[in-house]
């Protein structure tokens, strides 16, 4: 089966988290959205997304392909629905979009290709991350999911006797370092992987997805669900975060109901709300509707952009969105909206792009990776196209 995730409608509304990466390449549970189709197809996967991310992460060639919602996360239920989908029909799930076969990707009109086919409802059950706390709010289900994907392919490690371990849902890949911390998987379970270290006196309560070369720093508290993505360090406390990759909150300080980007760091002891004092739902910043819209959680931290930085002793609000790029410091909350390329705190400067760039190729050469034409081009886009919000 060939399949082209594309970004459809949800691209706009999963910004600032999307304006650096197709929703494909987004990361909820261990794996990115990409990956957890690639795993079940046994195939490579093409994207289709926006022109400007195009040029790093690829455009469709391949005609004769289902195209699938990448918000859209696969499942056995949902792979049966997609095998039996006939040429010229719409998979649709209460109304949405699921799959087209084929999609048109070389149609001038696609809503006018789209209009021969025929539309098929699915009662499949699958996972579907249509808003920013989604990415927090699914976690707990999309950790167990990707764990039974690919734990038949890895190899395990049995804990190092100096541990306290509680339950036996357990899975620490070789090359893993974990001593002298406490594991309790009654609750969820423990991923740990390879080249990731549990440092000692660290407690974690799953269900915990601890990606590669991923860092627990002494004495930290982490609660499920939570992600802690690729190169990325924590400390102090953590509930319920997705950290995508390359991030660092290596300090005490609390971090919850969260969603970090990659590249991001925050001060020590930078702290987020996740609960509002009167208890009532949070309300969140939405980027297409240009206005807070109600998420209909009582539970609801911080979001923030690749590239954004947080000052020590930093205190976000509940339901606080952070874009690309920004630079936080001040001894007041900051705005609980803060656009791409902002620096400071309540009232922002705008922070010049040629000094956000040089932060960025220091940051980024920390882990030997250099920030390359591309990703230049992709920011220097969205610093335009968030200019808008600095006003």
């Amino acid at each position: 089966m060939n399949i082209i995730l594309f970004d459809g409608i949800y691209h706009k509304n999963l910004l600032p988290l999307t304006y650096t990466r197709p929703v494909a390449e987004l990361r909820i549970g261990m794996l990115t959205i990409k990956q957890k189709w690639e795993q079940y197809v046994e195939n490579p996967i093409q994207i289709k997304t926006q022109e400007y991310l195009a040029k790093k992460f690829g455009s469709p060639s391949e005609e004769n392909s289902i195209g699938i919602n990448a918000s859209i996360l696969p499942s056995d239920d949902l792979m049966s629905s997609l095998l039996e989908l006939k040429n010229k029909q719409i998979l649709t799930s209460k109304g949405k979009i699921v799959a087209v076969n084929p999609l048109p990707i070389n149609s001038k009109n696609i809503e006018e290709a789209l209009s021969e086919y025929k539309m098929v409802e699915t009662k499949a059950e699958f996972l579907q991350v249509e808003n920013v706390w989604d990415l927090f709010r699914l976690n707990d289900q999309a950790i167990r999911a990707d764990i039974e994907l690919i734990k038949a392919a890895k190899t395990f490690v049995t804990p190092s006797p100096t541990n306290q371990i509680l339950g036996n849902d357990i899975y620490i890949e070789e090359g893993a370092k974990v001593e002298c911390a406490i594991l309790n998987t009654t609750t969820g379970p423990i991923y740990i992987a390879k080249g990731a270290e549990v440092m000692e006196g660290s407690i974690l309560r799953g269900p915990i997805a601890i990606c590669e070369n991923g860092v627990v720093k002494m004495g930290a508290k982490i609660y499920g669900a939570t992600t802690i993505g690729p190169y990325s360090k924590v400390g102090g406390e953590v509930n319920n975060c997705m950290i995508q990759g390359y991030s660092n909150k290596g300090h005490d300080g609390f971090l919850g109901n969260a969603v970090l980007g990659e590249w991001c760091n925050l001060g020590a002891d930078t702290n987020n709300s996740n609960l509002k004092n009167n208890y009532q739902s949070v309300d969140l910043y939405n980027y297409p509707e240009a206005k807070y819209l109600d998420t209909g959680l009582q539970f609801c931290g911080l979001v923030m952009g690749d590239h954004s930085k947080s000052a020590i002793n930093t205190m976000f609000n509940t339901g606080t969105v952070v874009g690309v790029s920004a630079n936080i410091y001040g001894a007041d909350f900051p705005s609980k909206f803060i656009p791409s390329y902002s620096w400071g705190g309540r009232k922002p400067l705008e922070y010049k792009f040629d000094k956000a760039m040089d932060t960025a190729k220091r940051v980024m050469e920390r882990r030997n990776i250099s920030l390359t034409e591309e990703d230049l081009n992709i920011l220097e886009y969205v610093y335009k196209e968030s200019q808008k919000f600095r006003k």
